[in-house]
């Protein structure tokens, strides 16, 4: 049996987020302005089925696909919004769930350090794929579970403040958002990012964890 871990639509990729996906990912990369949509099932395998549903029913690409034991995850998206949402209706299908039948995120870390120090700074830009961060700066920290929904978030706090994506990681047990700026746009990113993944539902699924 597959569940339906993540099943996220972004309206429109935002420039930093469709940048790093281009640098990271494997397949074939969107550019900025561009529907994704975001599905993460378990078990991971059956991720590469859901990949062929989608490419049989539409025009979309895909630009990143994880497959791990445990979970799996894809990306895909167009300049059409309807073409990445018929993908979504097909791989629904595919499934024989609804969209309901999602998990709800939980936040798991929603944490802001403020006037981050210079080797802290260092030891984040050696491990991240995307923006510098710098000494002084603001640092947002935020992980979900399940993990695929952090791109959604991330989207959704590029859309609401100038902001710096350093790193982001949306497959895994726990999906994990570095974000770096000015404190006041930090405060405006954090609350966005809250706010996205609070207005998301489905089922509910405890996860005990501190937040």
């Amino acid at each position: 049996m597959v569940t339906l871990r993540t099943f996220a639509f972004l309206d429109s990729l935002q420039p930093q987020l469709a940048s790093y996906i281009g640098k990271t990912a494997r397949g074939f990369l969107p550019v900025p302005g561009q529907a994704s949509l975001w599905v993460e099932i378990a078990p991971g395998i059956a991720i590469n089925r859901l990949t062929d549903v989608a490419l049989k029913a539409t025009d979309v690409a895909p630009a990143v696909q994880v497959v791990e034991r445990a979970f799996g995850l894809l990306e895909i998206h167009h300049d059409d919004k309807g073409q990445v949402m018929d993908a979504g209706k097909a791989i629904l299908e595919g499934l024989g769930v609804g969209e309901t039948e999602r998990m709800k995120p939980n936040v798991v870390t929603h944490q802001i350090i403020r006037s981050v120090e210079p080797y802290q700074a260092q030891i984040i830009n050696r491990n991240s794929a995307g923006m510098m961060i710098l000494p002084g700066q603001s640092l947002f920290l935020m992980e979900t579970d399940p993990a695929g929904y952090i791109a959604f978030a991330a989207n959704e706090a590029e859309k609401a403040a100038r902001v710096f994506l350093n790193n982001i990681r949306p497959y895994g047990a726990f999906g994990r958002l570095y974000m770096s700026g000015p404190e006041d746009e930090i405060d405006a990113a954090a609350d966005a990012a809250r706010a996205a993944i609070d207005s998301i539902t489905g089922r509910q699924v405890d996860v005990n964890l501190n937040r």
